[in-house]
Parts: structure tokens; C-alpha cells; sequence
């Protein structure tokens, strides 16, 4: 059954389709605290939950926090970027795996997470 809209929880689905990115309960909290300045952080998590099992949002772990996106997104991977902490969306997909699976052994899914630094990380190595 899903709960009622509120300002929350409305600014929260806002900052979802504006990052257009897995974020952390932390990114969403600071999003939303532009908008709603008093926010609580406990608000946020209550809210989070709320959405996940309104299957709304999704949630997984990606570099050793717990991240959530949009649920309707389909089949894709993400890409973690170790100097910022983001974590992005990438489309497209390896394809068959099964060639790297031991015999007798069968794929149900996969996700993959490509780790290294992302654009705006990687130019300010450069310059």
C-alpha cells in the first residue's frame, strides 16, 4: 500500500530524477536539505524504506555502502568511481557469461560494477 505524498517524500523523488544516479541516504539527505532545510536524516531513511517496498526505488551495496535508484530503470550495470564515492549507471551489458561458469552450474543473474575514477575525478588527476 503506498503511504502518502509529502513534502519529503516529494523531494526525495525529485532528487532521484535530478541526480539521475544511484545515490547514498547521505547524497539524498544533503539533495533534499536544499529544499526542505529541516529535514531530519531518520526522515530520510523512513522514507527510503517506504519507497523500496512500494517498489519505487531499489537498493544494493556498491563500494561498501548502500546505494538506491530508481526501480523501473531495467537490466544495467554501474560504474563506482573510488576517488568521489559516486556511483552511475552504465547501459549496455557483457552479454553470455556462460562460458565463465563452471560446469553444471547456472546463471540466474549478474550484476557487474565497473570501479575506477570517474570524468570529473579523472580531469582533476590529469590538470
Amino acid at each position: 500500500m503506498a503511504k502518502r505524498n509529502t513534502k519529503q517524500r516529494n523531494a526525495i523523488r525529485s532528487a532521484f530524477i535530478e541526480a539521475g544516479r544511484p545515490l547514498t541516504s547521505g547524497e539524498i539527505h544533503e539533495l533534499v536539505l536544499s529544499e526542505l532545510p529541516s529535514v531530519g536524516i531518520a526522515t530520510i531513511y523512513r522514507a527510503l524504506k517506504d519507497l523500496v517496498q512500494e517498489e519505487w526505488l531499489t537498493s544494493m551495496t556498491i563500494g561498501g555502502s548502500t546505494r538506491y535508484e530508481l526501480a523501473n530503470l531495467g537490466h544495467h550495470h554501474h560504474f563506482h568511481c573510488n576517488q568521489c564515492d559516486k556511483t552511475f549507471d552504465i547501459k549496455g551489458c557483457v552479454g553470455d557469461l556462460t562460458s565463465l561458469v563452471p560446469n553444471a552450474f547456472k546463471i540466474l543473474k549478474h550484476e557487474l560494477t565497473l570501479i575506477g575514477m570517474c570524468q570529473a575525478c579523472n580531469g582533476e588527476m590529469a590538470s
